[in-house]
């Protein structure tokens, strides 16, 4: 069983993380602290669960060899090589020019899930946190690349977890990037096919999920992608903003500052 009071946040250097308050972290995170990712279970992303990324496919869903939209949540791990936390330096590879920067809800797991029914899947929730999920632009979209998508320190947990009391609606909350010079980019976990009740009784039915694990509510269509040299922020409603800058290939991939 995992549970957090208020906000658990791991900032660099200390042995364990803290559970404090709202007020507590951003006075912590103003004085430039770098963090770890608040918990380190396993990571798991979701994809094609946003409406307009069904969409954005188009005729191309019912040809072959898929011949119809997926029918069950498809999942891809972010392996533990890929964690790093708030204010992370991402190297982008030297086989690429930019990373998309997908910006998702996490939704941290409580205690062991098999077959949840739907209305007691929150039972499980310990809470949320924003995940940076960052991936190689890459045109597969039924099957996840682990050569895209499982590079060191692309996966971006942070600041803190967040109780889930703090958050009534997780199936309505902003998300946002900011890229300095770049229109902002805006969603909402408002357009997910399934919410996160449903994909938790939806992914349990064939998979146990832990205390400590994470899987994503799914990246919004249209992520933006970043250059070296530049710094991406991430925000969802009432949570602290999570940072994250990309630096040349000649730097370790996800060295905290």
């Amino acid at each position: 069983m995992f549970s957090v009071t208020d906000h658990l946040l791991h900032v660099e250097g200390d042995p364990l993380p803290r559970d404090i308050d709202a007020h507590a972290v951003s006075a912590l995170l103003a004085h430039g602290v770098a963090c770890r990712a608040p918990v380190c279970g396993a990571v798991y992303g979701t994809l094609l669960n946003d409406r307009a990324a069904l969409d954005a496919l188009g005729d191309t869903m019912h040809a072959a060899p898929y011949k119809a939209p997926p029918k069950a949540p498809i999942l891809y791990l972010k392996p533990r090589n890929t964690l790093a936390g708030h204010r992370a330096r991402i190297a982008v590879p030297i086989d690429a020019n930019t990373i998309e920067v997908g910006a998702s809800l996490g939704i941290v797991i409580g205690r062991t899930a098999t077959r949840v029914p739907a209305e007691r899947a929150f039972d499980y929730v310990a809470g949320y946190t924003a995940v940076a999920d960052l991936s190689i632009p890459h045109a597969s979209v039924y099957r996840p690349s682990v050569r895209f998508r499982a590079r060191d320190g692309f996966c971006v947990i942070g600041p803190a977890l967040v109780a889930k009391r703090h958050v009534p609606n997780p199936d309505s909350v902003a998300i946002r990037v900011d890229i300095p010079g770049k229109p902002s980019f805006e969603a909402s976990t408002a357009t997910a096919v399934r919410g996160v009740a449903q994909l938790l009784a939806e992914v349990t039915d064939f998979m146990t999920l832990v205390a400590g694990d994470i899987i994503t509510l799914g990246v919004p269509h249209g992520a933006p992608v970043a250059q070296a040299g530049e710094e991406a922020v991430v925000t969802i409603d009432g949570f602290a903003p999570l940072v994250v800058s990309f630096t040349g290939a000649s730097q370790p991939n996800g060295e905290s500052r």
